[in-house]
């Protein structure tokens, strides 16, 4: 099979397709014939140049797996003994190790199916970016009915799930983003579009219930006066790379103790829940991915360029034919 390796760390010039041995499922996994995938920050983690990523996981010379890619969409080609929740012919998306692929294999509870309304490539440009967002707005941000959340960075991959599933909580949102993006965000439910290009959301009289950070453009002090006095602030992973999310994750905590205000950062858990809840959300409707393009799976590394430009609009989507 066809499937995109890298064997040293750099740009996404390291990444090449390669002709390898098709992987056979574990008793837990399923083999999946991947028809879409999308990148991810993820992916450029972990080609990038933090020494202590590479210690904890990657490697300190070169990559100890080569392997690259984590969202896919396809069809369960075989299943292992104690597989239980899906059979082959499926259609399924989620998240596996090597997504980049022609075929990859995937745990089963970290897999869903895929609803009749929504084609492959859709699908495939939803798990981390919609699971990240889910958590954000749901578990972490506590968004209920009537709440005001600002959603900064709301044209991106998690923004723009972020920004689909505050309003389909019955958030009143507002989102920040580009001059090119604001009818964009308007498009996917945001009542106000803010364009940080020429207003500066935090200096605002206005106070929000829920802040989800997508980007990281303004500090943790400078953001604490828009929220309310038992507001929510959610940073979503590491916008600005490794020792940004370590000293989100210090700080967070921290700020929390001076009132009550709360401060989160989290990186989103893959679970069967969260994943039927986002599988609830498209067939509904309420979600609809954004794409902003799509390459052939030779064409991985130009994906991965895309989104390294860190101005792409929802989602980069490979197609695996």
């Amino acid at each position: 099979m066809r499937a995109i390796r890298y064997s040293e760390y750099g740009p996404p010039d390291v990444l090449h397709l390669e002709d390898v041995d098709r992987p056979v499922p574990g008793d837990t996994e399923v083999l999946v014939r991947v028809r879409a995938c999308s990148v991810n920050p993820v992916d450029r983690a972990f080609r990038g140049p933090s020494i202590l990523l590479r210690l904890l996981l990657t490697g300190l010379f070169k990559p100890k797996d080569p392997r690259v890619g984590t969202d896919l969409a396809g069809v369960v080609e075989a299943a292992g003994a104690q597989v239980t929740r899906f059979r082959v012919g499926d259609q399924v998306f989620g998240v596996a190790k090597g997504a980049l692929a022609e075929f990859t294999c995937a745990q089963q509870d970290k897999l869903a199916r895929i609803p009749e309304n929504v084609g492959f490539e859709e699908a495939a440009a939803v798990p981390v970016a919609g699971l990240t967002a889910l958590q954000a707005v749901r578990d972490h941000g506590r968004v209920v009915g009537d709440a005001r959340v600002l959603v900064n960075g709301a044209a991106g991959g998690v923004g723009t799930f972020a920004v689909q599933i505050a309003k389909a909580m019955g958030a009143h949102v507002t989102g920040v983003c580009s001059t090119r993006n604001l009818d964009l965000v308007r498009s996917l439910g945001a009542e106000r579009a803010i364009d940080y290009t020429r207003e500066d959301f935090t200096a605002e009289s206005v106070r929000y219930d829920v802040i989800v950070d997508c980007v990281g453009s303004h500090g943790l002090l400078a953001c604490r006066r828009m929220l309310t006095p038992e507001g929510r602030f959610v940073i979503v992973g590491g916008p600005k790379g490794v020792a940004s999310a370590l000293a989100a994750a210090i700080k967070a905590p921290l700020l929390s103790r001076l009132g009550r205000q709360r401060y989160v950062f989290f990186i989103a858990k893959v679970t069967i829940e969260s994943l039927e809840a986002l599988r609830g959300l498209l067939a509904s409707g309420k979600v609809k991915p954004v794409i902003d393009s799509r390459h052939a799976l030779g064409d991985a590394a130009e994906a991965m360029r895309v989104l390294e430009t860190g101005h792409a609009k929802g989602k980069i989507v490979v197609r695996v034919d």
